[in-house]
């Protein structure tokens, strides 16, 4: 975050500062045109290695369809989103992953649905995310460590990391919201865009 200038720095070096510069509070790499860069970065997408949204359509229409989702359909779900995991969802009971999903479509909060989630085996945050992303796409979006990268690279979030319970979950997703609603795009369409700025400004491997 940008600071406000020590007191005892020079009017003349105040002065240099650029008419257009950021106010103090506002971070000085957040977007000046974010609906721009979601468009720029969505374009992106597609050479990432990203879950396929249109899978996730898929797997998300069924869900509203059933109102629960088998173990199989977990298991696709977190193929999508971790190849060398996924098979950890196959040690779940089959009746237990309709029991979650189905409880996840009535209770309330994003920790809450999201830790409801992350109960199943081979369902850590990120994965469970992906859940909630096909579930409802107009409030969830699909996180993980590209992801809060970008958010912290462009000013909203503090610090980097590599593993993420539920409440970074709602770190995340409350300003992918905010994102959402300054630019028109759904939070799910904005976290494919920041995984995508991700992997187009990082250098060097994700891990």
């Amino acid at each position: 975050m940008t600071e406000d200038p020590p007191a005892e720095r020079s009017a003349d070096r105040s002065a240099d500062r650029s008419a257009d510069a950021p106010p103090v509070d506002q971070p000085a790499d957040r977007p000046g045109d974010p609906e721009s860069f979601v468009a720029e970065n969505l374009d992106r997408y597609a050479s990432t290695q990203g879950v396929l949204p249109e899978r996730l359509e898929s797997i998300g229409e069924t869900y509203r369809e059933q109102g629960c989702l088998s173990r199989e359909q977990l298991y696709d779900i977190a193929y999508e989103s971790s190849t060398r995991s996924a098979y950890h969802v196959r040690n779940n009971p089959e009746e237990r992953c309709r029991e979650v999903t189905r409880n996840v479509l009535t209770v309330e909060g994003d920790f809450s649905k999201i830790q409801l989630i992350a109960g199943l085996r081979g369902f850590k945050a990120p994965t469970a995310s992906c859940v909630l992303a096909a579930l409802d796409g107009d409030r969830h979006a699909v996180v993980d460590t590209r992801v809060w990268a970008s958010l912290e690279r462009i000013g909203y979030l503090d610090g980097r990391k590599e593993s993420f319970d539920a409440a970074d979950y709602v770190a995340m997703i409350e300003p992918i919201r905010a994102l959402a609603a300054e630019t028109g795009y759904r939070p799910v369409t904005v976290g494919y865009a920041l995984f995508a700025y991700d992997a187009h400004v990082r250098e060097g491997t994700l891990h």
